[in-house]
């Protein structure tokens, strides 16, 4: 399966600070195995093709909420078909 990359502009910025807090908090907390690369990858790969996310909501999360949206989704998301498996379900995952 190829794997739909492109997000809107506005779309990019929320990934990005998104990606770039959840560094900053495995920091503060002495974790250094994420990269931003795999996660700006994982949000992506969740949002365009198994569960789109509300990504100002998840930008605005609570510090347990982000971590919990973003290390479930690394945790769940199968790299080869890009979808989230075990019945997750992020918590600022969009209305249907």
């Amino acid at each position: 399966m190829e794997i739909n990359w492109h997000l809107e502009p506005e779309e990019v910025a929320l990934v990005e600070a998104i990606a770039d807090r959840c560094i900053s908090i495995c920091r503060k907390y002495g974790s250094r195995d994420v990269s931003r690369d795999g996660i700006l990858m994982d949000l992506i790969a969740t949002h365009n093709h198994s569960c789109k996310l509300d990504l100002a909501k998840l930008a605005a999360a609570p510090e347990f909420d982000l971590m919990h949206d973003v290390m479930g989704i690394r945790r769940h998301l199968n790299r080869e078909t890009a979808q989230l498996e075990g019945h997750f379900l992020p918590r600022c995952a969009a209305p249907a």
